[in-house]
């Protein structure tokens, strides 16, 4: 059954390179999504924000996301290390991730399964293709699943 009712849920996107987050973006007003997004830029801010430390003290300016886009290549704390702090974290394993990466590794595939992922897609190089995933995205995870309400 699909929800009829529309409930904000924050998108917290962790990816360092500034072409893929405007991409990113686009893509999902493309397919229709009107769910608030914020951006960080490596794994350490990405742990900042969701444990609101330093700049991301205030609950209401930086709302615990309802779901994660989670690149794997990032400098200081790559996205595999953040993700398995994460999942080992009782307060946070309950937030979807899904790794949107460049990588077609089998390892890392397999090791991001491992480590509690939701879901593992690869970042097309087209266009019209990364928005067809971003509405598969929102139509699975916004229309058809039920998240978790936010407790942080």
């Amino acid at each position: 059954m699909i929800r009829t009712t529309y409930k904000t849920i924050p998108i917290l996107i962790a990816d360092d390179d500034p072409e893929d987050r405007m991409l990113t973006i686009e893509a999902l007003e493309e397919s229709g999504m009107k769910h608030p997004c914020s951006f960080v830029e490596d794994g350490e801010e990405l742990l900042r924000y969701l444990k609101h430390q330093g700049p991301y003290q205030d609950h209401k300016a930086y709302p615990r996301p309802g779901i994660i886009l989670l690149d794997l290549n990032m400098p200081k704390m790559d996205g595999r290390e953040a993700l398995a702090e994460i999942k080992s974290d009782p307060l946070l394993r309950s937030i979807p991730v899904i790794i949107l990466t460049t990588s077609q590794q089998e390892e890392d595939i397999r090791h991001s399964y491992a480590l509690g992922v939701n879901s593992y897609i690869s970042k097309p190089s087209e266009f019209q293709k990364l928005v067809h995933i971003m509405d598969s995205i929102y139509q699975y995870w916004f229309q058809v699943v039920q998240l978790p309400e936010s407790r942080l």
